[in-house]
């Protein structure tokens, strides 16, 4: 017992170490970071639609003083800062109308894309309003572009980056997972709730890969976001909203600043 014990408290304090210098190399990249320029690229989940108090100047990019972009640069105080992201963004959107900023000097870059690209409105559409076999088979359309076309757009945004701003680190979050399943909730469906998760998850891992072959961090917010879906009772997202439609499914204020911002911290 007291061998075991005197392991248990070693492993304990090794881990404890480990978090320790986690934390330091964090704070490390993030204090390197803020030395330079910090960009934010994308779309909606980056402007902060959903999450109120959005700045007058932005028009219909509808970009949020609670987003997380704006949160990571009053934190960190970065030598500049660029809000670029936009509601509605695309691939090509990215491309001919936010890279401007970068340059040489820029220390770091955060980017949401593919989703819209993917046809999230019309899948969440087709979801709420239409059969369970109709949103399966919309899902499924989906998945095929993703398969087939999003890789190549993701590339050509990621190399265009990588071309303006050589010396960045360049953050790119993905996704949550919209719905807690196994839950009752008036609403969708388990078959479509089920079947949406699932498509988060497939674009996420699509995302991930792209960034990875660019040599970008992958940002993961489907932990951050685990017990904060819709249904959950605390939800992060959300739901349908017949007043703002446009508001619906994107992360509410406490799910940029505690779903979107603790995964950039950890990763710029």
């Amino acid at each position: 017992m007291r061998r075991s014990r005197c392991a248990a408290y070693v492993t304990s304090l090794l881990l404890a170490v480990g978090f320790t210098l986690t934390g330091a190399a964090a704070a490390q990249a993030s204090t390197q970071a803020a030395a330079n320029g910090y960009v934010a690229l994308g779309d909606s989940y980056s402007s902060g639609v959903g999450a109120g108090s959005y700045i007058g100047s932005s028009g219909d990019c509808d970009r949020s003083t609670k987003a997380f972009p704006y949160l990571w640069q009053a934190a960190h105080a970065p030598a500049s800062f660029s809000f670029m992201a936009c509601s509605g963004a695309r691939t090509t959107d990215v491309l001919n109308n936010q890279l401007g900023p970068l340059s040489a000097s820029t220390g770091l870059v955060s980017l949401t894309i593919g989703g819209n690209d993917a046809g999230f409105a019309d899948v969440m559409t087709t979801c709420v309003l239409q059969s369970d076999s109709s949103c399966l088979s919309r899902i499924a359309t989906a998945k095929a572009y993703v398969d087939s076309t999003l890789p190549g757009r993701l590339d050509s945004v990621y190399s265009a980056i990588s071309a303006k701003a050589p010396a960045a680190r360049v953050v790119v979050l993905g996704y949550p997972r919209f719905y807690k399943l196994g839950t009752t909730c008036l609403g969708l469906s388990e078959t479509k709730r089920s079947a949406i998760n699932g498509a988060a998850d497939y674009i996420n891992a699509a995302i991930a890969k792209r960034a990875a072959d660019h040599g970008f961090t992958f940002g993961d917010v489907r932990t951050t976001f685990t017990g904060h879906e819709i249904c959950s009772g605390s939800a992060w997202l959300h739901s349908v909203n017949w007043l703002n439609i446009g508001e619906s499914y994107h992360p509410t204020a406490a799910g940029q600043s505690g779903g979107y911002l603790p995964v950039l911290n950890g990763a710029a």
